[in-house]
């Protein structure tokens, strides 16, 4: 008799496995067989089409044994069950939200995650005609509102709002209550912003390639800043000193305007700065922007062009935010909550409103996003390890 070996979906492992023994194509793993049912519910249909073909085998390989024998009748169970319960979830998707949903955030009221998410609640509530709750829940970095949703109850009514930190923190901390892969699902992205280098009036300093040169000639004496060690301003910043080959000393401040405090004041050499809280005092000339982080430049700062355009060809660092769930969720469910989403994402008047807080409205599919998480994890640990950041 040959070996059973686990059935896997393109969401991982199955219940149940698939052997070409004489007890059948399919057979239940003996240990707690209840409970792996009906996790194989929550399962893609295709594991169903499995279940059909093998359930076919079987009664090709012993045609006189009863139709319902007692090792393939809970298959037939189950494929019924399975039939109930998508037609409970087609009803279930198309009448949500049937209760107020909670947007749980990791950070305090007014930074970037909770701008976003309170603006897309408000015109979701309107929308749905369902209160959308913002649930502030400031602590390590976000650690602990994304384990939060990570083991929330997977019926959709429990999102997380992230940003640029949700990436950085497997790249500072060894070992997280989640893991930010496979216990979170996205529903879309929602925003992407910039930065913009930005040094003091008296450096002298008037394009990226005189910076560049600059540090060049004095190894380690310059200073950047950034608002806080592992913060985005301080990854943006590293990558370009990697980048253009460069030793700058990081001094890391409490917040951006501790950082910005310190650049107009000249104390340190530049900053990465995000670009809606440095536009205003580029214009007011109490700033020296040098470039946008981008790979296009922005409207906010039209005449100002890409670090890419001044020599560092494939530089590119932005701040982003989105929206997660609980992996358990299903996908048919997801994929409504990300089109109602889009649908809110592509209101006039929010891209308006954002685009003068330097945001940009971004929708996309669960998958890419999904996608673009995994990719930044990648390197910001990369970006980690080259500059020795670490919190733990």
């Amino acid at each position: 008799m040959k070996e059973c070996i686990a059935v896997k979906d393109d969401r991982g492992p199955t219940p149940f496995s698939q052997c070409n023994c004489d007890q059948g194509i399919f057979a239940v793993r003996k240990n707690d067989w209840l409970k792996k049912t009906q996790a194989c519910l929550s399962e893609s249909p295709r594991v169903v089409s499995r279940w059909f073909h093998g359930l076919g085998q079987s009664i090709k390989k012993d045609k006189a044994a009863p139709l319902i024998q007692p090792r393939v009748w809970w298959q037939w169970a189950m494929v019924g069950c399975y039939g109930v319960w998508s037609l409970a979830l087609a009803h279930s998707a198309d009448n949500f939200p049937q209760r107020p949903i909670r947007i749980v955030v990791g950070f305090t009221p007014g930074g970037g995650p909770d701008i976003t998410a309170r603006s897309l609640a408000l015109r979701l509530s309107e929308h749905w005609h369902q209160p959308v709750i913002i649930d502030n829940r400031p602590a390590a970095g976000g650690i602990l509102a994304a384990s939060l949703v990570a083991h929330a109850n997977p019926d959709g009514y429990t999102w997380l709002s992230v940003s640029t930190a949700h990436a950085v923190a497997p790249a500072l901390y060894a070992k997280l209550p989640f893991d930010p892969l496979l216990d979170l699902s996205a529903i879309t992205q929602t925003s992407t912003s910039k930065y913009v280098l930005v040094v003091p009036v008296g450096l002298g300093i008037k394009s990226i390639k005189e910076l560049i040169a600059l540090a060049k000639s004095k190894p380690g004496e310059l200073n950047f800043s950034s608002a806080g060690v592992g913060s985005g301003t301080h990854f943006a910043a590293e990558l370009f000193n990697s980048m253009a080959g460069v030793r700058v000393s990081h001094v890391p401040m409490k917040g951006i305007p501790e950082a910005m405090t310190e650049t107009i004041a000249g104390r340190v050499q530049f900053f990465m700065a995000p670009i809606a809280s440095a536009m205003n005092l580029v214009k007011d000339m109490r700033l020296v922007a040098l470039g946008v982080s981008s790979p296009k430049r922005d409207v906010l700062l039209p005449d100002l062009p890409t670090i890419a355009e001044t020599g560092l060809n494939d530089y590119q660092s932005e701040l982003w935010s989105g929206l997660l769930t609980t992996a358990k969720v299903p996908r048919g469910l997801i994929q409504r909550l990300n089109e109602q989403v889009g649908v809110v994402l592509a209101q006039p008047e929010l891209a308006a409103r954002w685009s003068a807080m330097g945001l940009e409205p971004r929708h996309t599919t669960p998958g890419a996003f999904d996608h673009f998480i995994a990719t930044q994890i990648t390197l910001f640990t990369r970006i980690a390890k080259q500059s020795h950041i670490r919190v733990d």
